[in-house]
């Protein structure tokens, strides 16, 4: 079986992991696979092929800026993106994130309609059934189940600062992905799938497969790695409250972090990673701020080192950093976001409503407080449910199901 991955990033991000971490699970099983991606490095060890280029998409990110048309621009990358796919010949299609500046939609759907492939699409948020947006649920909005204008969130990602064409892409994007003749839609999370079956992408089926994090590199670190960071960032004796994001935006909740801070005891501290410079040296005093890393094993330190992982995010569909956490041994406390309810049971962490930030600092303390057989619980609850190898085996059977050999 051949399998071709498509998605904005490769080997980084929860994205670009995932899709490197079926590539490799294919491989493993006799199968083949090649990622073709538009953003960012080619990463070592995977067979794979970027087809953009930067600036390709520094220019396509630009327009979009300007226009509101993310996913109208690239036309010269999508031929290549095509190309590449026609050679490759495979057995199965499988689209991650179609968004991210770097493809010519209209291009890539006409041929994806006509070229007899079978297709699995991965929604990893909720910009397919938009006219604009990624995430609404923080705003409230309901215009995507009926046709989207006037955005209350054209500032967001895929952010325009002046036009707003949000009825036009809604009307183009509907047209678009509902001209495949068939499709099988994954979801990470029930919740996201919900909203699917409610919009117009509901004419395809819908399966939940839940993102899978890779249990062998994300466990709890000896000792002696976690004592040698608070060695290195002077946190002797304190309790340490973590949090994570690949991105700081103000949706993930930064700003809920930085009044948490205020409320932190003598003993407390709060470590924030994947800031950006800037906003790593605009953290308050009882924050420690670190940019974004890439090594697995200094971030699975950084688990093991907290007391409680808090996650305030206000948009989200399935974070693999609660998943990450909890298997290096860190219960999570996190609000009612997405599919966060769905990962955090009560013997793992708590679930607290969004923009409650002395509830989400309490929720933490209880944690803490709670040792006995919390970090067996953590690790035994990822191993059963959402090791990323039980995940991918599933996705293995679902491309037999479409189609392929």
């Amino acid at each position: 079986m051949k399998v071709l991955q498509i998605n904005t990033v490769c080997g980084y991000g929860s994205t670009g992991r995932i899709a490197v971490d079926i590539a490799h699970m294919l491989e493993e099983n006799g199968h083949a696979c090649r990622i073709l991606f538009g953003r960012g490095s080619t990463p070592a060890g995977v067979d794979c092929r970027r087809v953009g280029n930067n600036l390709l998409v520094n220019l396509h990110g630009v327009a979009s800026r300007i226009t509101d048309r993310q996913g109208f621009y690239s036309k010269t990358t999508s031929r290549r993106l095509i190309a590449e796919a026609q050679a490759y010949d495979p057995d199965v299609i499988h689209l991650h994130n179609v968004h991210g500046y770097y493809l010519y939609l209209p291009m890539l759907f006409e041929w994806l309609a006509v070229c007899g492939k079978p297709v699995v699409w991965t929604l990893h948020d909720c910009w397919t059934f938009t006219g604009h947006c990624a995430h609404f649920a923080n705003v409230n909005c309901q215009k995507w189940k009926t046709g989207c204008g006037r955005c209350p969130l054209k500032g967001s990602y895929p952010a325009s600062l002046v036009m707003d064409h949000s009825k036009k892409n809604y009307q183009q994007k509907r047209a678009m992905f509902t001209s495949l003749p068939s499709a099988c839609l994954v979801t990470p999370s029930q919740w996201l799938a919900s909203l699917v079956k409610e919009s117009y992408m509901g004419r395809f089926p819908v399966e939940v497969i839940a993102n899978g994090i890779n249990t062998a590199a994300f466990f709890p670190q000896a000792d002696e790695a976690v004592q040698a960071l608070r060695a290195k960032h002077g946190l002797e004796g304190q309790r340490i409250y973590l949090g994570v994001a690949g991105v700081w935006t103000p949706q993930k909740g930064l700003g809920d972090l930085k009044e948490m801070s205020s409320h932190l005891r003598e003993d407390e501290r709060l470590v924030v990673i994947g800031l950006t410079p800037s906003q790593a040296a605009d953290m308050p005093k009882k924050i420690l701020g670190l940019t974004r890393t890439e090594n697995l094993a200094a971030l699975a330190a950084w688990y093991t080192l907290a007391d409680v992982l808090v996650n305030p995010t206000w948009e989200d569909t399935f974070p693999t950093v609660n998943l990450e956490a909890m298997a290096c041994g860190t219960p999570v406390a996190a609000y009612r976001t997405g599919g966060c309810p769905e990962q955090i049971v009560p013997s793992v962490g708590r679930i607290v409503e969004q923009r409650d930030v002395e509830g989400l600092l309490q929720a933490a303390r209880e944690l803490r407080k709670e040792q006995d057989g919390l970090s067996e619980n953590c690790r035994a609850h990822v191993e059963a449910h959402y090791d990323a190898r039980r995940q991918i085996a599933r996705y293995i059977d679902l491309y037999r199901r479409v189609g392929a050999p």
